[in-house]
């Protein structure tokens, strides 16, 4: 499954662990999110904003945490 960043403030979606204060059970695809969502933690950018992530090196060079809310961890 695939992880997603705001370009904004690195919030990572990642489908495995979904996002459930959002109402995104884990496995919910990127492509079932509603377009007109916004990232949860600057609500800045939109779903079409996001950058796919490729792999946790990805993580690593940005120093955030698949699955986490950016600053609040």
């Amino acid at each position: 499954m695939s992880r997603y960043e705001c370009p904004g403030c690195g919030y990572i979606y990642d489908e495995n662990l979904g996002d459930e204060h959002e109402g995104f059970l884990p496995g919910t695809r990127w492509q079932q999110i509603p377009d007109n969502w916004a990232c949860p933690d600057c609500a800045v950018r939109d779903k079409f904003d996001f950058i796919p992530k490729t792999s946790a090196v990805d993580d690593a060079a940005t120093g955030h945490r698949s699955g986490s809310r950016s600053a609040l961890g």
